[in-house]
């Protein structure tokens, strides 16, 4: 496993915490691995919600759903403190807009479809205070980081994770992942299946994505990153969290959960009829 390079302490976190554990509330794990839930909907209930009922965190996402980076920085701001996996999934590397989401709060950035080295150190200067990139001071949520360092302090909280989603990226994932300031790398399964010409879909347990899946986080252990994905079955991350594959795993999406139940009811309801 590889040291951390001067100035970036993720590899050493990585090895302190490289069983994460799940949850009892509030983001304070105790067994298996933190599940996160994507949320696509501009609702501060929903995140209430899933906190509430055991998810370790969330991703707030703006690449896909309704979230615009006005609403996800008040989303962010009403996290408490204490959850570490208060994250965001930005659309594209944008310093502006990736700044005001760590100014408000986020705990990570997550960047989609990395598919190079220069890609994923333009996403490390956007994310990290100097000597490890380009971000701009500006505390603007009074005591967001402690440490007798501010700067360093921010460095050290927020995660800095490259999603791999295609096969370009999987092919580049040794550049992407030997990053300094890179802390983890988050697997998106669905868009890594079309590359592959398959269904856009989750939790595969055979073929090309799964061994994409393990190639993944076989480079991300060697390089001490952490390694999460996306998946729609608990059953399917509980596999991959005994394969020692993941350390964390966004577990479903609101909107696609509130359709699930949905249907769910429907049917229950004109069976019984």
């Amino acid at each position: 496993m590889a040291h951390p390079t001067p100035g970036d302490r993720s590899g050493l976190r990585r090895r302190e915490r490289s069983r994460p554990r799940a949850s009892t509330g509030r983001g304070q794990p105790v067994t298996g691995i933190p599940a996160l839930l994507h949320i696509a909907t501009p609702s501060l209930s929903i995140v209430e919600s899933a906190l509430f009922n055991g998810y370790d965190g969330v991703v707030i996402d703006l690449q896909h759903g309704e979230i615009g980076l006005e609403t996800a920085c008040t989303m962010l701001r009403a996290i408490p403190r204490d959850v570490r996996y208060a994250y965001a999934r930005v659309a594209s590397i944008d310093s502006g807009a990736i700044g005001r989401l760590m100014d408000s709060g986020a705990r990570g950035i997550i960047a989609p479809t990395i598919e190079s080295a220069d890609e994923a150190r333009a996403l490390v200067a956007a994310t990290k205070y100097p000597p490890l990139g380009r971000r701009s001071l500006g505390p603007s949520r009074p005591q967001l980081y402690s440490g007798s360092s501010y700067t360093d302090a921010g460095n050290d909280t927020v995660e800095c994770i490259v999603q791999i989603e295609t096969r370009r990226g999987l092919d580049a994932a040794e550049e992407i992942l030997a990053v300094p300031g890179v802390g983890s790398v988050y697997i998106g399964p669905a868009d890594l299946a079309v590359s592959f010409g398959l269904p856009g879909r989750p939790d595969w347990t055979d073929g090309p994505v799964s061994d994409a899946v393990a190639e993944i986080a076989k480079v991300a252990r060697a390089h001490g990153r952490t390694c999460g994905i996306y998946a729609s079955s608990p059953a399917y991350a509980g596999g991959l969290e005994r394969a020692e594959l993941i350390d964390y795993v966004g577990l479903g999406i609101d909107l696609l959960m509130v359709g699930a139940q949905a249907r769910q009811n429907i049917a229950t309801l004109r069976s019984e009829s």
